[in-house]
């Protein structure tokens, strides 16, 4: 297997090499019983070497003073479905706040969307109206009315599961996803996925790692388009991403420059994690602790404040894989997937895990 020097001089930047195949039959589609039960591959990146655990053995991996972050972000209700004074049926997500009772959402119709359309909403208790089409696709939604969007979100909005979870029509989700697509320590609202890699940990995991003397430090980015949006371009320094809003307490930042000058490790827990914890370095030098990150990591690329991650098994060619590919070398990461394959684990949001030392 490469090692980590030769993962960054070896570095491709073509979408192709971040490519794998996945049968069907091995992505989520529902949580298991126990958020601690998920099976937990060990990727020594430094050698390529696996071991296969679960996840509540993570502790064994866990040593004493290290300091381990975790997405306390909270997933907004953010979906829900209407109609058109036609009929139609039509879909929106709710992704980015832009005041005054206007939302971007990503919007789904069976017939054809213009601007000034009317959406009605709660058996036509609610209308909104589309007003503007992004770039990106996205449209300005307009509430019309005393309607504020967060309170019909949480009145009759569901939980945003991705589009590879697939159920009946009536099983599209379950009262149980309302409590498992959300971590046990979410606490600040505004994202429309989960931070998959925190879905894991349980509150008796929690402990153990507290009475191991791990430390923990919280911090927020509410997952959004930036995420999740596709990568379109082949060469990838070539691909934007977009801008996620980040929050990073006080607290938290002392224990991260804590950690640093004590040669202590730094756990990120998921993607997201990680991104805050880089984006701080790269601002070191007038640490911005809460704003807007687009951060797109990919090799080769040199973690400053990230030493080990915690991280679900991602789709193809995303910017997620792309990162931990950059975190433990595209081949080790390959080789990795291709060990997981064989061995039966669970892909995506509801999926196993893995964590790269």
């Amino acid at each position: 297997m490469e090692s980590i020097s030769q993962a960054r001089t070896q570095a491709s930047t073509k979408l192709s090499d971040y490519d794998y195949d996945l049968p069907k039959e091995l992505i989520a589609q529902h949580p298991l019983e126990n958020r601690d039960d998920a099976r937990l591959l060990i990727l020594h990146r430094n050698t390529g070497d696996i071991e296969h655990r679960k996840f509540s053995d993570i502790t064994n991996y866990l040593l004493p003073d290290d300091l381990l972050i975790l997405n306390n972000t909270r997933v907004l209700p953010a979906r829900i479905f209407g109609q058109k004074s036609s009929g139609a049926s039509v879909e929106l997500l709710f992704v980015e706040d832009l005041g005054e009772n206007q939302w971007k959402a990503l919007v789904k119709s069976n017939a054809k969307l213009r601007a000034s359309d009317e959406i009605y909403i709660d058996h036509h208790a609610v209308t909104a109206t589309l007003q503007k089409r992004h770039d990106d696709g996205s449209w300005s939604v307009v509430f019309n009315g005393k309607n504020h969007i967060k309170e019909i979100l949480h009145r009759i909005g569901e939980p945003p599961l991705p589009p590879y979870i697939k159920r009946q029509h009536s099983d599209v989700y379950t009262p149980i996803d309302r409590e498992r697509y959300q971590t046990v320590f979410a606490q600040k609202e505004g994202a429309i996925a989960a931070p998959t890699a925190g879905l894991h940990f349980s509150n008796t995991t929690l402990e153990k790692a507290r009475t191991l003397g791990v430390e923990l430090g919280f911090v927020t980015l509410h997952v959004g388009l930036g995420t999740f949006l596709p990568v379109k371009v082949e060469d990838i320094r070539e691909h934007c991403m977009h801008k996620e809003y980040y929050e990073c307490p006080e607290e938290t930042y002392r224990k991260i420059t804590s950690a640093k000058s004590q040669n202590r490790r730094i756990i990120a827990t998921g993607s997201t994690s990680c991104r805050v914890l880089e984006t701080i370095a790269c601002n070191n030098k007038t640490p911005d602790t809460t704003g807007w990150t687009n951060l797109f990591i990919y090799p080769p690329y040199q973690f400053m404040h990230t030493d080990v991650l915690i991280t679900n098994f991602h789709l193809p060619k995303t910017t997620l894989l792309i990162l931990v590919s950059a975190f433990a070398g595209r081949k080790n990461i390959l080789n990795a997937y291709e060990t997981a394959k064989n061995k039966g684990y669970r892909f995506f949001s509801y999926g196993d895990c893995m964590m790269i030392v």
